[in-house]
């Protein structure tokens, strides 16, 4: 254990010598996507319950579910944080750089990564959600996980874990609610209230239809 910690060191070392020789506007973007990323994973969050407000009652389930279980993979990170009071790098580890950003105070424990835990429940959430978002949303997290350590804040240790714990949580979540998730929303579909049909969409069956009209009018006109 002692081992891995020492390599764990030697990483965050080697990555902060590079963050500091790196040009200033390449921090700059490093800082920012450290804290602002998140919100992309947000957006990505919206524009999934929006396009599945006309998709089947499952899709819908799953994009309802997706910050739900991002949420669940934060809460589970922080209750390791609770436990285990291990200090920032950034001022324990000796002979180390200044931090990009402000060193987080005495308290604000740093296993696991928080942020890296947010990431990886994000990613997995939105993958089982949107098919073929996880080539965007996997590089993301990783891409957030390094920046926590490349801003000076985490060790690599911290934002691994972070991610794996995030990342299981959400895909536990995210299966073990579709069920109920789903008859929830095919109630909602079936709403008087135009509110609430309005948030979970009408689903396919609204414009079935149209569909199955404009059929008709083809094979009229064929003949």
């Amino acid at each position: 254990m002692n081992t891995l910690l020492d390599l764990s060191d030697r990483l965050y070392l080697d990555v902060a010598d590079f963050a500091h020789s790196t040009p200033h506007w390449f921090q700059w973007i490093a800082e920012v996507w450290t804290e602002l990323g998140l919100l992309l994973f947000g957006v990505l969050f919206l524009a999934g319950w929006w396009r599945t407000r006309e998709g089947s009652s499952r899709a819908m389930a799953l994009a309802l579910l997706a910050p739900i279980a991002t949420g669940f993979g934060y809460v589970a990170s922080e209750a390791l944080k609770s436990l285990i009071d291990e200090e920032r790098p950034c001022r324990a580890v000796a002979e180390a750089p200044v931090s990009l950003v402000a060193c987080p105070p005495h308290g604000d424990w740093s296993f696991p990564s928080n942020h890296s835990a947010i990431a990886g429940a994000a990613a997995i959430a939105l993958a089982l959600s949107w098919r073929g978002i996880v080539w965007l949303t996997v590089p993301m997290a990783l891409l957030m996980a390094f920046s926590r350590v490349f801003v000076g804040v985490h060790y690599p240790h911290d934002v691994t874990v972070g991610l794996l714990v995030g990342a299981l949580v959400a895909f536990v979540v995210m299966r073990a609610a579709e069920r109920p998730v789903r008859a929830l929303v095919e109630t909602a579909r079936s709403s008087r209230s135009s509110a609430v049909v309005w948030c979970a969409g009408r689903g396919p069956s609204a414009h079935a239809p149209a569909h199955s009209e404009r059929r008709s009018r083809a094979r009229h006109g064929a003949y």
